[in-house]
């Protein structure tokens, strides 16, 4: 049960662990929970934990260290903040000792589903729920695969440790930080199983592209019959997971991917985190019937008979599900496909100005790439009274090392290579903002997107979007025409100009922070604005 390996590799770090549990069996970590009264079992099979205090990723407390190998490549801001090497090893340090005499779980596992490309991982985990995460998330290496195992990368996870701010140089008392040059990622003082999975991810953010040329991609991705693939990019909530989960294609994965040299995409994950607010059987068939023995279900409300009221978001919004891929009936094999035919933008746009489906051109791909515009409504955070736009480079600027005019170039080029089709999708709301227009029937959009596969689209006439420069497609199989143009679906064309207007200036002024970087091309594809910002 315990593997010398592992006790070698914990004696290394100080740490003199009571007992290590080693890459054990998921039905065990199951018992395991439950024993230590950190789970419970549901009526679906699934165990449900609580992580505490955070239910969600604390970006402000993402650190990188600054080092001779990071100093010049990172992009130093608000979101990747400096980390100096002495307190990384310090606080580190202090992590190790604190995990001293306690049952330890230790995991084994890749990142990365491409041969060449993969990534091998050690996770040292506090509790048992989180390294069943692990299991569920990363790709779980054969016997052979592990009695031959080196690891490259080391994450430390210690939910129940607090960092001290004043001596140790953190915002409050948890962490994220990660060492390239140690080849480390510490967490503390947050029991979100998230951060471990983007830790790595924000990892391989930095090591792909920059050290080895490949994209990295905050996306899901599916693939058809006739081996056309199509990746979908989108911040939480815009339906990324929701709308890779097509039972007639195959899921590739539902999160992070890479794209290489031999035209090649592939899955970072061996399994998926889907969001399971009001989640029914009906709504998303495929995610629901995951939900079964081995996968995790993270801050949902219970009924006595250990139902889950998927409804109920008094703990958050944020009610989560992990599971290994092989939940999903329809997966590819290997999670490998090659060169995209399409890309799909997802947004959910609360002000119900952009069109429910626009397809773009490459320098309005790397515009809108480089914005990764969204918009939060009323009611999803403290504070939201109103639609608030908000922009995440690259689709996923927290966990984003580089520049993203690094990744939106890398994309741009790999476009124009595999000329691929790129697609601008409105999730969000039509014939108003919010409050006032209604969400967009995920019945329509899903026409729209199987529309932009198959073909169809390309064969529809398009008229350009007065603002933002779009090209609407005036039909589009089993979608009424009336939804295409998102002007003639408001009450008052003025007013929905007018709104426009102001979206297309939070759009420039968001971008103004990227203009010293990006091309001319690129820049001329903002949306067009009456009045100056």
């Amino acid at each position: 049960m315990t593997s010398k390996n592992h006790l070698e590799s914990l004696s290394s770090l100080s740490i003199k662990a009571r007992e290590v549990f080693s890459n054990l069996h998921p039905a065990l970590l199951e018992k395991h929970s439950l024993e230590k009264n950190m789970a419970v079992r549901t009526s679906l099979g699934a165990i449900a934990i609580n992580t505490g205090k955070f239910t969600g990723r604390s970006p402000e407390d993402r650190y990188i260290v600054k080092d001779h190998l990071t100093e010049n490549a990172i992009w130093w801001g608000s979101i990747n903040k400096p980390f100096s090497s002495e307190k990384f090893q310090s606080l580190k340090s202090k992590v190790c000792g604190y995990l001293n005499d306690k049952e330890l779980y230790v995991r084994d596992a890749f990142a990365g589903s491409h041969p060449s490309y993969k990534l091998s991982i050690r996770v040292i985990n506090e509790f048992p729920w989180s390294d069943q995460f692990a299991g569920n998330m990363f790709i779980q290496p054969t016997d052979k695969e592990l009695a031959e195992f080196q690891v490259e990368w080391t994450v430390i996870n210690a939910p129940g440790f607090e960092a001290d701010p004043k001596k140790d140089s953190t915002r409050q008392g948890n962490f994220t930080i990660l060492d390239f040059s140690d080849k480390c990622i510490i967490i503390g003082g947050t029991g979100y199983t998230g951060e471990i999975k983007k830790g790595v991810f924000s990892a391989l953010n930095f090591i792909l592209p920059y050290q080895k040329n490949v994209l990295s991609m905050h996306c899901s991705a599916n693939v058809g019959d006739l081996g056309d693939t199509s990746i979908f990019f989108g911040l939480s909530g815009t339906g990324k997971t929701t709308l890779s989960a097509d039972s007639k294609r195959k899921l590739i994965g539902d999160d992070e991917h890479g794209w290489c040299s031999d035209n090649t995409i592939f899955n970072f994950e061996g399994g998926c985190y889907a969001k399971v607010i009001d989640i029914s059987s009906e709504k998303e068939p495929d995610i629901f019937n995951a939900i079964k023995p081995r996968a995790i279900l993270e801050n949902v409300i219970l009924n006595s008979d250990g139902s889950v009221k998927f409804e109920d978001a008094t703990i958050t919004q944020n009610t989560r599900v992990s599971y290994p891929i092989e939940h999903i009936a329809n997966i590819q094999p290997g999670s490998l496909a090659k060169n995209p035919k399409n890309i799909f933008f997802l947004t959910a746009d609360a002000y119900g100005i952009l069109p429910p489906i626009s397809k773009l051109t490459p320098s309005q791909a790397a515009y809108y790439f480089i914005s990764g515009y969204t918009a939060k409504v009323a009611g999803t955070e403290e504070g939201v009274t109103e639609p608030k736009a908000v922009f995440s480079a690259c689709f996923g600027a927290p966990f984003m090392p580089l520049h993203p005019t690094f990744y939106a170039n890398m994309l741009t080029a790999k476009m124009n290579t595999a000329n691929v089709n790129v697609w601008l999708v409105n999730t969000g709301w039509t014939g108003g903002p919010y409050g006032v227009g209604s969400r967009m029937i995920l019945k329509y959009t899903r026409e729209m997107i199987k529309a932009a596969m198959n073909g169809k689209l390309d064969k529809a006439s398009f008229k350009e979007h007065e603002v933002f420069g779009l090209q609407m497609p005036t039909s589009c199989p089993g979608v009424p025409d009336c939804l295409l143009d998102p002007k003639s679906t408001w009450a008052e064309a003025k007013l929905y100009d007018a709104t426009a207007n102001d979206l297309a200036i939070k759009f420039t002024n968001n971008f103004k922070q990227f203009e010293n970087q990006a091309t001319k091309e690129i820049l001329e594809a903002a949306p067009r604005t009456f009045i100056d910002a």
